[in-house]
């Protein structure tokens, strides 16, 4: 028996079902509010969703202003959408502080 005999692959990533649990993630972190694909804080749109065929396309940023400096991210795994998750909550608890 070799170590392939034991692997196994991951299941696909069906990002039409991620999306819903990123955005009900969003929703519970206090201080954002859902607007349609995006979210907001104080006012301010601070992330932004898209859904394309094999991935999300998430928009994050940095800091809130009227006119922001946005980064983006692909997010094609589970993982992904995790990561984006806590990043997003420990921005939030930056821009906590920060006021």
């Amino acid at each position: 028996m070799t170590t392939d005999d034991f692997s196994f692959a991951l299941p696909p990533f069906k990002p039409d079902e991620a999306i819903v649990k990123l955005r009900r993630d969003l929703r519970e972190l206090r201080g954002l509010t859902a607007r349609g694909d995006s979210f907001e804080y104080r006012g301010h749109r601070v992330v932004l969703l898209t859904l394309e065929p094999d991935c999300i396309r998430a928009k994050v940023v940095d800091r809130p202003a009227r006119t922001p400096h946005w980064e983006d991210r692909r997010l094609a795994s589970g993982a992904d959408v995790r990561r984006f998750t806590e990043d997003v909550r420990r921005r939030l608890a930056r821009w906590n502080e920060d006021e």
